[in-house]
């Protein structure tokens, strides 16, 4: 064979060589995973982590890289991307997933979960079983339920503390339609607007208003054009680790059951980060000179009662009668 080699010359060699590095290439699955967070988001330390430990199990059969900031676009840009593959995976809000399939909506319902552990028995046991099959039959797999959290308004103008508070006040919202009617059954003025961005749309005036986690608008560095946090709690949303089902079905069974394993493990992980960080969130707002106050839920949650009623239908008699059976 060395003979052969060297009588056919330097050309075929580089030639077989290219064919070997080619095979070689195909041999890894690259994953290029997306989100519109900081890099110094638990949705990004987590997602590096996964990407990590999935590239090290696999021994690079399947090699992901994290790619924060919206940096593969906003998440409507990322979903059409994972149903057609041209984008592999990402960490998306579950309510943008509305515009694939509006049952999805039923995890940001206004005041569905009194508290995190209620949604996460739901997303673990049969509530989320059930939407990951929704979402596989739009050419997205689900890999596990991580956290976004308590959702909270923050402004410019005043503290929010009954829903009459809200009047006039122009909110951006998420882009969808559960979202925008809760806002208006409260009141406000609300409109969607792309996450990345909001800071120079608050800096500038052309919203009052905003609702996120606590962990987001501390690194978002919201407290530089925003005042007032007032704790409405009025949504609890999960972030979705989901990869583009065409690129799911080239990884092997046994690489999938790594992929797999290392999304809820670092799916806890995430959600023990943002249960720490809630903690210290207030805090560190604080000293960045933004003021806290409590609303009057049992009014908020009144005020929204119409949004449960006009969206029963769109989510069905299951899927409503699943998710009660763990609000019980």
């Amino acid at each position: 064979m060395t003979r052969l080699i060297r009588r056919l010359g330097g050309p075929v060699l580089a030639s077989a060589l290219a064919f070997g590095l080619a095979g070689a290439a195909q041999a890894e699955t690259l994953i290029r995973l997306g989100h519109v967070l900081s890099e110094g988001h638990s949705w990004n330390i987590a997602a590096r982590g996964f990407a990590e430990e999935v590239t090290q199990k696999t021994d690079g059969r399947v090699k992901v890289e994290v790619f924060s900031g919206g940096q593969l676009g906003s998440e409507k840009d990322m979903i059409e991307g994972m149903q057609f593959g041209s984008v592999q995976a990402g960490v998306v809000g579950s309510g943008s997933f509305q515009t694939v399939d509006q049952k999805l909506g039923i995890i940001e319902m206004p005041y569905a979960w009194q508290n995190r552990e209620q949604a996460f028995a739901a997303l673990d046991g049969d509530l989320g079983a059930k939407l990951a099959a929704l979402l596989d039959k739009q050419g997205i797999h689900v890999l596990a339920w991580w956290e976004n959290g308590f959702r909270h308004v923050t402004n410019s103008r005043k503290p929010i503390v009954e829903p009459a508070d809200l009047a006039g006040l122009k909110i951006r919202v998420t882009p969808d339609k559960v979202r925008l009617a809760t806002f208006e059954a409260l009141g406000a003025q609300p409109a969607p607007l792309a996450f990345g961005e909001l800071y120079s749309a608050l800096q500038q005036g052309v919203f009052d208003a905003e609702e996120n986690p606590l962990s987001i608008i501390y690194s978002s560095s919201f407290f530089e054009v925003q005042k007032y946090v007032s704790l409405t709690g009025h949504v609890w949303g999960a972030a979705t680790l989901a990869i583009s089902k065409p690129v799911w079905n080239k990884i092997s069974p046994e690489d999938q059951q790594i992929v797999a394993a290392a999304a809820l493990e670092w799916g806890q992980k995430q959600r023990d980060m943002v249960a720490q960080s809630d903690a210290e969130m207030i805090d560190k707002l604080k000293t960045e000179g933004m003021a806290f106050n409590e609303v009057d839920k049992p009014a908020f949650e009144a005020a929204v009662q119409p949004i449960w009623d006009a969206n029963a239908e769109v989510f069905g008699k299951d899927l409503m009668d699943t998710l009660q059976s763990y609000r019980n």
